[in-house]
């Protein structure tokens, strides 16, 4: 597809043409089947630790829309995935450079088309984004959705590191937890019974 029509499809919100963009999902469960992997959220309190190491040592390295990373030491270095709900500016994709982007938004007039040309790129699905919504009550976070993505496939192991659900805000920007739509209290308790019904996945 080329910038006109895929233009055209975002204004006109065919969300077909658009999908014809993506691998499908089994292709990207298939790719996360028997790894170990990391997914690594935004909170600032990741900043504090010294995990780096541990997130690198990961099959697989997910981060989170502009993924901040201060130092190797509290973050790693690497990033294989980038989730995505926000534009990308340039400078910031030559820094986190992933060798994957997955467009986990359901507002498809912010995606652009450097992204759905990029290599391996994958749009999730809105029915999936709408049956997580309203399980938890309130639009999920990017956090979540590939959470709930990432545990339906058949990986070894998830651990999930900088995630306290708004605890010690986000290295991403400085808006309270007041003033994002998310019920991050909600997610929390989501993660809980995540946590306790499936043995493969760990929060630190």
């Amino acid at each position: 597809m080329n910038r006109l029509r895929f233009l055209w499809a975002r204004t006109l919100r065919d969300e077909a043409a658009l999908q014809s963009l993506s691998v499908p999902q089994a292709a990207l469960l298939e790719a996360m089947a028997g790894k170990n992997i990391a997914l690594i959220g935004n909170a600032r309190a990741l900043a504090e630790g010294q995990a780096g190491a541990e997130i690198d040592r990961a099959d697989l390295v997910i981060r989170i829309n502009r993924a901040p990373m201060p130092s190797a030491q509290s973050h790693g270095a690497r990033t294989d995935w980038l989730a995505l709900a926000t534009r990308l500016g340039e400078a910031d994709r030559a820094r986190i450079s992933p060798s994957r982007i997955l467009w986990m938004s359901p507002k498809r007039k912010r995606l652009d088309y450097q992204t759905t040309t990029s290599p391996g790129f994958y749009l999730h699905p809105l029915p999936d984004y709408q049956a997580l919504k309203d399980r938890i009550g309130a639009p999920p976070t990017t956090g979540a959705m590939m959470i709930d993505l990432i545990q339906r496939s058949d990986m070894a192991r998830l651990d999930l590191y900088g995630f306290d659900f708004f605890a010690s805000l986000s290295l991403s920007g400085s808006r309270t937890a007041a003033q994002v739509p998310h019920d991050f209290s909600g997610e929390a308790a989501w993660v809980d019974q995540l946590i306790r019904a499936d043995r493969r996945i760990f929060r630190h």
